[in-house]
């Protein structure tokens, strides 16, 4: 008996354990929604990452210029 015991103690903290991790997974959802609502919205529809990039050639950063003034002195 005493085993059947430790077993049915051992399901009902892993019962526990499981309520309390949806519990912190519920929670945490509600904190991204009201993250999410907060946020403002991107009206531009344009990539931060992108935004100002134009296609086709794109000009060089400051640190290559000197380069670009060699090539132009040979």
């Amino acid at each position: 008996m005493a085993q059947k015991s430790k077993a049915t103690f051992q399901k009902r903290e892993r019962e526990k354990e499981k309520q309390q991790k949806q519990k912190d997974k519920e929670a945490r959802r509600v904190e991204a929604r009201k993250v999410k609502a907060e946020r403002e919205p991107n009206m531009g529809h344009e990539d931060p990452d992108i935004a100002g990039i134009k296609p086709g050639p794109q000009p060089l950063p400051e640190q290559w210029q000197w380069a670009v003034r060699q090539d132009n002195q040979k």
